[in-house]
């Protein structure tokens, strides 16, 4: 099992339908066969905790089964396209893969 897990930080002077675009291009991700699940959300209100990074704006969360299912998932054109349209609405992107 492979948990890919994907911090996307946007642009500030992105407008509200630009934020709903992209919510709806991550959903798309949901698409792509060799994602086990795909879950996409945004910081919790959970209460503040040193240890705590709640500065993005949404959080992408997808189940593998393998790393061969990743390598997949990495070059799926509904990944490729994503990455096509909507590079140029974050301006910065962190990557967790854990086993």
């Amino acid at each position: 099992m492979l948990i890919h897990t994907v911090c996307f930080w946007l642009r500030e002077n992105l407008k509200t339908e630009e934020r709903a675009e992209f919510q709806n291009g991550l959903e798309s991700l949901k698409g792509i066969a060799s994602a086990a699940a795909v879950h996409v959300g945004t910081p919790a209100a959970t209460e503040a905790r040193p240890v705590i990074d709640d500065s993005y704006d949404y959080c992408l969360t997808v189940v593998l089964e393998d790393l061969a299912a990743h390598d997949a998932y990495q070059v799926d054109p509904l990944h490729r396209d994503f990455l096509a349209r909507f590079a140029a609405y974050w301006e910065r992107v962190c990557i967790y893969d854990a086993d």
